[in-house]
């Protein structure tokens, strides 16, 4: 199956990137490459970019896509958490601008053997990486325990009604039977949110967003810019709260009389408002619905 994805918000990615033609970029989430391909074609032969994914898919599928710009580009398989040591292992001290999309790939929802799909019946695995992680979503739901995984499900698919789910055996079919009937009605599938939260254990995906937007931000020359694509309130949350300590705004608890976090102020934001897909690219792609861009630049110190 030929790996794709239908780069989200584009246009407004290219846009609040600030592109430079010589500048140096780097894309965390490569994934079908949609977003590297636009940043190359968009800066000049002396521009250069970085493109990063943990799927080894999305990388072989990227190093093809992406051939035609030589030595322009430098692909590497590893996890965007490890971006401090992947940018000084290439001897890298000063970037232009970091774009991440933070959510699955059209490939990796639509191939049935990866797992992340609620639509098809198939294994349960959701293993952003398969090469280096061990644990799949089968091992998880089969080894933690009811509490444990009512747990998981509360926590991070913000699921209300987790604490009823009794079982680990057909999944989705579990997941319909301990929605109750009133609440299934309307919105999204009723497996949506306790898949996602599978996938966000399974991956680290949260723990990891907390530490690599301060990490990125100490690589980027002045005017460079962070742009973040979440797909998830719990996801924009971090990305929201990392924004507002690293542009130095107190995050004290309002009962100290004088502030103690002595956030240092690194970053500017650009959004205030998370940017949206418009209804045009909603009607196109409807995987965009969630999406919400958020953007910060870098300050003199």
């Amino acid at each position: 199956m030929e790996f794709y994805h239908v780069p989200v918000l584009l246009e407004e990615c290219m846009e609040m990137l600030n592109l430079k033609s010589d500048g140096l970029y780097v894309d965390c989430t490569m994934g079908g490459a949609g977003h590297s391909r636009e940043i190359l074609k968009r800066t000049s032969p002396r521009g250069r970019l970085i493109a990063l994914d943990q799927d080894e898919t999305a990388v072989a599928h990227g190093r093809e896509r992406l051939k035609e710009f030589g030595e322009r580009v430098t692909i590497v398989h590893d996890n965007f958490k490890n971006i401090k040591s992947i940018l000084e292992d290439l001897e890298i001290t000063e970037v232009d601008g970091f774009l991440f999309d933070i959510g699955v790939s059209s490939y990796q929802l639509d191939n049935a053997e990866r797992g992340f799909s609620y639509m098809e019946d198939a294994p349960l695995d959701m293993r952003m990486d398969r090469e280096s992680q061990t644990i799949t979503a089968a091992d998880l739901v089969n080894t933690k325990s009811r509490e444990e995984l009512a747990d998981i499900i509360f926590q991070f698919g913000e699921e209300r009604w987790a604490k009823r789910i009794e079982s680990t055996g057909e999944l989705v079919q579990i997941i319909k039977k301990a929605i109750p009937a009133g609440a299934r009605k309307d919105g999204p599938h009723p497996a949506k949110r306790t898949f996602q939260a599978l996938r966000i254990a399974i991956n680290n995906e949260l723990e990891v967003l907390e530490s690599v937007v301060a990490d990125t931000a100490t690589f980027l020359k002045p005017g460079g810019r962070i742009c973040v694509i979440t797909f998830h309130s719990l996801e924009d949350r971090i990305i929201k709260n990392q924004y507002r300590k690293l542009s130095g705004v107190c995050t004290c608890p309002p009962s100290l009389p004088i502030c103690r976090c002595n956030n240092p102020r690194l970053l500017k934001i650009i959004t205030g408002k998370p940017i949206v897909p418009s209804e045009r690219e909603v009607r196109e792609n409807p995987r965009a619905r969630s999406a919400k861009l958020r953007v910060a630049e870098r300050v003199l110190n």
